[in-house]
């Protein structure tokens, strides 16, 4: 593909065009198939590495936010913001991320978002200033951004014949990662002595380790370079009006299916990034301690590790995916009851009851493959649904900050973050309809 061509399949490929390059491409199994066998497994290592580094510069802070804020001088809301900050940097970087994979090839912009997650990893704890740590937190937010838009976008393209399978298997991964972060920070940070700072510095490591992998495909951009449908394409528009869809989006948005996707996936962003910034905080609040809290939290990540391997191949069976919204969205509700009434009284009964219901997030990016026929939709999708989710996620870890500081307590947040389900389980279940976003457009 050339470098400046617009990825869209908005074009009539019911006529061989005379540009080969513009020829339609091969089914999903042909083009599967023809990959050479090292360079599938190189990608698998490459996704499964790159998911583990997905979350641990966000989970890593949570059961360490007390310390961060005395060593920082950081008041409530500004503590919220910086569990906001996450969101912000998804949004923003996230739009340029298909831009650049047209450009430069998906690998080489997913081994450079490794490089930026170990580089700004390693700066943070060096920082004597919120300024400063959010500028290396935002470096390696960044990283982590291009990830987010393009692990769906790698696996289409790769694995046109197993996405349900492969997008469980990363999805475990970004889990287990996850995980990993919320309960080995605190530990680590006592037997290493060195106060926070190298607590949260020392997840550098693995993300210096995914970058191999991704070093072998960076110029790999052949079966990878091309669209690749997913299902027969209905007639479609003037190659010139495509043109413009890819480069700007300005058609998606007239997709209500591609608007009820970006909210459930901004309304469940919501929910992660409050329950990974304040939820230790809530226990702690509570009496228990900073390794208890910690735990708690990796208890409600790595709830998503069987249920993101198990979940997208179940919604990949149905039809219709609205009935997992509701029943996730009731896990929540029934989490944040618990939290609302009696912190201290069953925390790993709350834990375990929101881990369930952050499994929203596997069900989400499994609806961005579903929702659309082709590679480049899937691109366009995911690029719009996560960007404009993230954005909408945003005021949430303020507000919820802005409350804790202001009422004193955890009732008013928690009631907030068990009104905003309500949304949440509308919206997915319009995402989940058996809808094509090329249809409505």
């Amino acid at each position: 593909m050339r470098d400046d061509e617009p990825l869209t399949l908005d074009r009539d490929e019911t006529v061989s065009p005379p540009d080969p390059e513009l020829a339609p491409a091969p089914s999903p199994g042909r083009e599967a198939a023809a990959l050479p066998g090292w360079t599938r497994r190189l990608v698998l290592a490459g996704l499964i590495l790159a998911a583990l580094n997905l979350r641990p510069a966000v989970t890593s802070l949570g059961p360490l936010m007390k310390e961060v804020r005395a060593g920082l001088g950081m008041s409530g809301a500004v503590a919220g913001l910086l569990t906001s900050v996450p969101a912000l940097c998804f949004a923003l970087f996230g739009i340029a991320a298909p831009r650049l994979a047209r450009r430069f090839g998906a690998g080489a912009v997913v081994c450079a978002g490794m490089a930026a997650i170990a580089t700004g990893l390693l700066l943070r704890p060096f920082a004597n200033g919120t300024v400063l740590f959010l500028a290396a937190s935002a470096v390696a937010l960044a990283g982590i951004a291009v990830g987010n838009i393009l692990m769906p976008v790698i696996v289409k393209r790769y694995f046109p014949d197993r996405v349900g399978a492969m997008t469980g298997l990363y999805s475990m991964a970004l889990s287990l990662g996850t995980a990993a972060a919320a309960a080995a920070t605190v530990p680590l940070t006592s037997a290493m002595g060195h106060g926070w700072r190298l607590g949260l510095g020392v997840w550098a490591a693995l993300a210096v380790v995914a970058i191999v992998p991704w070093l072998g495909l960076v110029r790999d951009r052949g079966a990878a370079g091309r669209p690749t449908p997913s299902a027969p394409s209905a007639p479609s528009a003037p190659s010139a009006a495509g043109a413009g869809t890819a480069e700007g989006g300005g058609r998606i948005v007239r997709s209500p299916t591609a608007w009820a996707l970006a909210c459930f996936f901004g309304l469940q962003a919501t929910a992660a990034y409050v329950t990974m910034g304040w939820m230790p905080q809530i226990f702690r609040d509570a009496g228990l301690s900073a390794g208890t809290a910690g735990a708690l939290l990796a208890v409600t990540m790595v709830m998503g590790v069987p249920l993101s391997f198990a979940l997208p191949s179940l919604a990949g069976r149905m039809r219709h995916q609205g009935p997992l919204v509701v029943v996730l969205a009731l896990f929540g509700l029934a989490g944040y009851t618990g939290l609302w009434l009696a912190p201290a009284g069953a925390p790993w009964v709350w834990a375990l009851l929101l881990g369930i219901a952050n499994c929203a997030f596997p069900l989400a990016l499994t609806m961005v493959g579903m929702r659309s026929r082709t590679g480049a939709g899937v691109v366009r999708l995911s690029a719009f649904a996560q960007s404009t989710g993230y954005l909408i996620s945003i005021p949430g870890p303020i507000l919820v900050g802005a409350l804790y500081q202001h009422s004193g307590g955890w009732d008013l947040p928690i009631a907030l973050m068990a009104a905003l389900m309500l949304p949440q389980i509308a919206v997915g279940v319009l995402a989940g309809r058996n809808r094509y976003i090329e249809d409505e457009l």
